[in-house]
């Protein structure tokens, strides 16, 4: 392996090299960093679906001005 590939700290996956940047002497200064890890499997991939991440959809949705009881929209008389 050389010594100028990144890999993934929790899976070991070979990463890719991103550019960063910070500020040395009032100077921005480039740094080559590891970037996020894409293996579906791995803890650290920042696109990972969990099951607390998903979303249920509810069961019946309303118009607005609709439900909660209410008669619908309508004018007075």
């Amino acid at each position: 392996m050389d010594s100028d590939e990144h890999v993934c700290p929790v899976c070991g996956q070979p990463v890719q090299t991103v550019v960063r940047r910070h500020k040395t002497l009032g100077a921005w200064v480039p740094v080559w960093v590891g970037g996020p890890c894409h293996n579906p499997a791995c803890e650290a991939n920042p696109d990972r679906v969990t099951e607390s991440d998903k979303v249920t959809a509810p069961d019946k949705v309303t118009a607005p001005g609709e439900g909660h009881g209410d008669a619908p929209a309508g004018k007075s008389s």
